[in-house]
């Protein structure tokens, strides 16, 4: 039932949002005023879900600390699609054409704020999260994983290549993100820092979707393993390398600073629950 009613708070707040930024399509600042309001109102219903349903404070994604832990994640996200774009670049891939939208930069945002949000409570703060309490870190890594991206077959352009890309590039880095800070803020913050930079600065598409021009007008041109084809740049190899890297480092923390939950004790824990 914590699960369920987690899962739910925030999928039912992310669902009106969705709606509301639809039915403002064309207008950027309504958009963004959307999107931050989506992403603030998910926070809080986590927050009020968790401490229903757990009877605790939720630290993941408590205030202390929360802006640089957000700040540290950004630049992370902003430095790994810059380097991933300066790869598929130097591969011939891609190319500057001009300045772009400063107007579809700012819609970016916001958009791409409550994507972020969301998405990172539902799958590292909900799922991820009770999942590791009964099978340990990384089982719960590989599980949730995979669900990331397979939920991302539901994307336009999307095919069996691109969900594996999401599992390896976001799905495990994101998990791994949390494993070793043991806060939501840093996976959220490296998650829009990489959707935004993708989308609101270099015009690609994001996860499939054909979003509105950025600040920069460009054009993506070659192999789609290196391009990433219609699906855009998540389902590069360079995206994958740059993700699974990140991972293995994300991992290295965790197991550096005692973060990674062992089965046998997630196990315990576990029995320790029922009555």
């Amino acid at each position: 039932m914590r699960l369920v009613v987690q899962f739910l708070t925030v999928a039912v707040i992310a669902f009106v949002g969705n709606q509301g930024v639809v039915a403002v399509q064309g207008n950027p600042w309504l958009t963004l005023v959307l999107g931050i309001a989506t992403a603030v109102l998910a926070v809080l219903g986590y927050a009020w879900a968790v401490r229903r349903t757990e009877r605790r404070a939720p630290v993941e994604v408590g205030r202390t600390g929360a802006v640089a832990a957000v700040g540290r994640g950004l630049l992370i996200g902003v430095a790994m699609c810059g380097s991933v774009i300066a790869a598929i670049a130097g591969l011939g891939g891609y190319a500057i054409d001009g300045a772009g939208s400063a107007t579809g930069a700012v819609a970016l945002f916001g958009f791409m704020a409550a994507a972020a949000v969301t998405e990172e409570l539902l799958f590292r703060g909900v799922v991820f999260r009770l999942v590791e309490e009964r099978t340990g870190t990384w089982v719960a890594l590989a599980l949730t994983g995979v669900l990331f991206g397979a939920s991302h077959l539901l994307n336009p352009h999307a095919d069996a290549w691109g969900a594996i890309a999401i599992a390896i590039e976001a799905g495990f880095m994101l998990a791994a993100a949390y494993a070793a800070t043991r806060t939501l803020w840093v996976p959220i913050g490296l998650h829009f820092g990489w959707n935004f930079a993708l989308g609101g600065i270099f015009s690609a598409e994001v996860s499939g979707n054909d979003t509105a021009k950025g600040l920069l007008d460009s054009t993506l041109s070659g192999p789609d393993l290196v391009t990433g084809g219609t699906f855009g740049p998540e389902a590069s190899l360079c995206a994958v390398t740059a993700g699974a890297l990140l991972t293995v480092v994300f991992l290295w923390l965790a197991h550096r600073r005692g973060h990674l939950v062992p089965r046998r004790r997630a196990a315990r824990a576990t029995a320790t629950l029922v009555p």
